[in-house]
Parts: C-alpha cells; sequence; structure tokens
C-alpha cells in the first residue's frame, strides 16, 4: 500500500538556513582535514592519493565560497560533507585490516 505524503512543512526562515550552512562548513573543513591526514599517508604515486587530491582541490574550491543563507545552498555543503566521508571511508583500513 503506497504511503501518501503529509503536508509539506513549511520552509526554514533563512536564519536557520545560515546557521545548518555554517555548521556544515565547519564539519565539511574537519572532515577535509582528516582525509589530508590520511592522504598524507599514502605512496605519491598512488591513484587513491592523486583522486584524494581532487576531491580536496574541489573542497577547498567550494568551502572558499561564501555561504548563503538558502536551501541550495546548505544542500550543496550536505552533499560536500558526504563526498569527503566517502572519501575518507575509502583511504582508512578496514577494521579488523592489519596491513595498514
Amino acid at each position: 500500500m503506497p504511503s501518501c505524503p503529509g503536508p509539506t512543512p513549511p520552509p526554514s526562515p533563512p536564519h536557520d538556513y545560515e546557521q545548518i550552512a555554517l555548521q556544515l562548513t565547519g564539519h565539511a573543513r574537519a572532515v577535509a582535514t582528516d582525509v589530508r591526514h590520511h592522504t598524507d599517508l599514502l605512496d605519491d604515486m598512488s591513484g587513491p592519493r592523486a583522486l584524494a587530491g581532487i576531491i580536496l582541490a574541489e573542497a577547498q574550491r567550494r568551502l572558499d565560497t561564501s555561504h548563503k543563507g538558502t536551501l541550495a545552498c546548505v544542500q550543496n555543503r550536505a552533499r560536500l560533507v558526504r563526498a569527503l566521508y566517502e572519501r575518507l571511508d575509502r583511504l582508512q583500513p578496514a577494521p579488523g585490516d592489519r596491513t595498514a
């Protein structure tokens, strides 16, 4: 049985979007630092290091732009945090992996 969507919640005030974007920006910077740390441990000529470098450069470019109090800005910052975590997950050894 398909579920019926409820009423659409009212949009958040711009001040809320600004606060969320600010928090996501700080979080993205913290995760980027973790990615950079793990990247520095990799061989200079490795593929994962090169890809992480590209992602870090893109993250820096996006973080250098000022955040706006809009839903689109919040969504973009959230996507950036997700992309950084995806890269971090690929750089960290799996639990129980003794090769790292």
